[in-house]
């Protein structure tokens, strides 16, 4: 099963929720320990609380066009081509916006003299490594400056593959644009972390139309429960949106998750709620 934790908005508790869930699978399950993805390639912080220990890594590139100014004609076919405005005529020199491309190839093919070719641009780097308790760890980085985080997500989720019966637990980025659909993609369960708060709300609204637009069957986790206001559960309970766990507004768990620890390593109590959370996700998967 692949279980993607996201959240409308960050600073919501995503990343605490995603990597206890790991520990505790972890901790059940020793001869199946997880795979953890974090997806949240321009701010990982998963190693924080699992703290890896990489052994692998891979750069990662998309191919930027490149001009032969002696064997092009300008005759403006590449800049037609281009959907993202990657490239630009000015008189007869055809000007490359690395930053814009998407590496897709299409002005390459399209250039009748063959005045183009790609060259490499590396944009970031996958990690990967056992954490703690054996699980499976792997994350992208994005290179500091780069755009665009889909290629480093997809590519991330191509290099490390589950093994037979393993649970992923993908860490997605705050919000619901590109990098969280990719990494949304091929996921069996969408746990949405929020909290109690009118920014909350909004962004959660935005999170579970992303759900329904997905097909993806979808749970809310309500962190910092007790402050705001009962606005989230009414949206939950008029969505059917169930509410699978809430994790109360706390100093202890303030402090300690500062500290880089787990729900788990705070409270131990919290090894039967995920237990709990577990078995609502396996039953709410299986009605889709």
């Amino acid at each position: 099963m692949r279980i993607t934790v996201a959240s409308g908005k960050g600073g919501t508790g995503k990343t605490t929720i995603a990597t206890s869930f790991a520990v505790y699978l972890a901790s059940t399950t020793p001869a199946f320990p997880p795979l953890f993805l974090d997806c949240d390639v321009e701010a990982p912080n998963a190693h924080l609380y699992l703290q890896p220990r990489f052994t692998q890594e891979q750069n990662i590139s998309i191919p930027i066009p490149d001009v032969n100014s002696e064997s092009c004609t300008a005759c403006g076919k590449c800049v037609q081509v281009c959907e993202y405005n990657a490239l630009a005529l000015l008189g007869k020199t055809v000007h490359v916006f690395p930053q814009l491309c998407h590496g897709c190839g299409s002005c390459v093919a399209t250039c009748p003299v063959g005045a183009l070719s790609e060259t490499p641009n590396t944009i970031g780097i996958l990690e990967a490594g056992l954490a703690r308790l054996q699980i499976d760890f792997a994350r992208g980085v994005l290179n500091i400056g780069e755009p665009m985080a889909v290629p480093v997500i997809r590519q991330l989720k191509k290099w490390i593959q589950p093994h037979a019966d393993q649970t992923v637990i993908v860490d997605a980025s705050p919000g619901t644009s590109c990098p969280v659909v990719e990494a949304l993609r091929g996921s069996d369960f969408f746990l949405l972390v929020t909290e109690p708060t009118p920014f909350g709300l909004h962004d959660l609204k935005l999170a579970a139309q992303l759900s329904r637009e997905l097909n993806i069957p979808a749970g809310v986790i309500i962190n910092r429960d007790g402050i705001g206001d009962a606005d989230v559960d009414n949206f939950c309970n008029n969505e059917r949106l169930p509410i699978l766990m809430r994790v109360p507004f706390d100093r202890t768990i303030a402090e300690g998750t500062a500290r880089g620890q787990t729900l788990i390593d705070i409270y131990p109590e919290y090894n039967s709620q995920f237990q709990q959370l577990l078995d609502d996700i396996s039953r709410n998967e299986k009605r889709t």
